[in-house]
């Protein structure tokens, strides 16, 4: 089990290159910005389990199923950037946050590590906004684990404040270890907000 999470957004470091990374350049804006298909969703699942450590942050993981259901929201906010075929990033965003309906929110984003450090994330938050504000969002909300510390300057470099810090409790429970991992790992349910256990985020 990792220490910290891994950072989605990030730079990658020299010292470890991304396996298959794209040719230089390809900044953020010679990507295609396309809204989330039913043809990117293997592809972002993918990319969201390769950048979250769900070890650390076991609410990070998403489902086919959970990713497939903002395909039939009334007001997705949902993007991909590719360059050619390939997902370089994708972000997951819904109109109503908990009992607020004129809240968006800010879901999940990753970045390929082969595009960290072009401006693929901003260029993500910002477009994810603006269609959240054309649907109603008053504002926005996200949330970071503590420890990401990059992904935290990314939102607020984005306009985001820190606003509440909820810490999530766990209690082992050793007679559920094993049923407790494999779930985890499957992770057949929808994600659900963290703030209905606690809350935390900022991301």
């Amino acid at each position: 089990m990792a220490d910290t999470p891994t950072d989605p957004t990030a730079s990658p470091s020299p010292q470890d290159p991304p396996a298959s990374a794209p040719p230089p350049g390809s900044p953020a804006d010679e990507l295609t910005l396309c809204p989330l298909g039913f043809e990117h969703l293997a592809a972002v699942l993918d990319l969201g389990h390769r950048v979250y450590d769900t070890d650390a942050m076991p609410y990070t993981g998403w489902s086919l199923s959970a990713v497939a259901g903002h395909l039939d929201a009334p007001d997705p906010a949902c993007f991909v950037l590719l360059d050619g075929d390939r997902v370089a990033g994708f972000v997951l965003g819904s109109l109503s946050f908990e009992q607020r309906a004129d809240w968006g929110y800010l879901e999940w984003i990753a970045v390929d590590p082969g595009y960290q450090g072009r401006g693929v994330a901003s260029r993500l938050v910002r477009e994810c906004c603006a269609r959240l504000a054309e649907a109603g969002a008053v504002c926005v909300v996200t949330d970071v684990e503590r420890r990401n510390t990059a992904s935290a300057e990314l939102m607020r470099r984005n306009g985001f404040a820190e606003e509440a810090s909820v810490s999530l409790f766990v209690r082992p429970l050793a007679d559920a270890s094993a049923a407790g991992t494999g779930r985890a790992r499957g992770g057949s349910g929808p994600r659900r907000h963290l703030t209905r256990a606690a809350a935390e985020r900022v991301r």
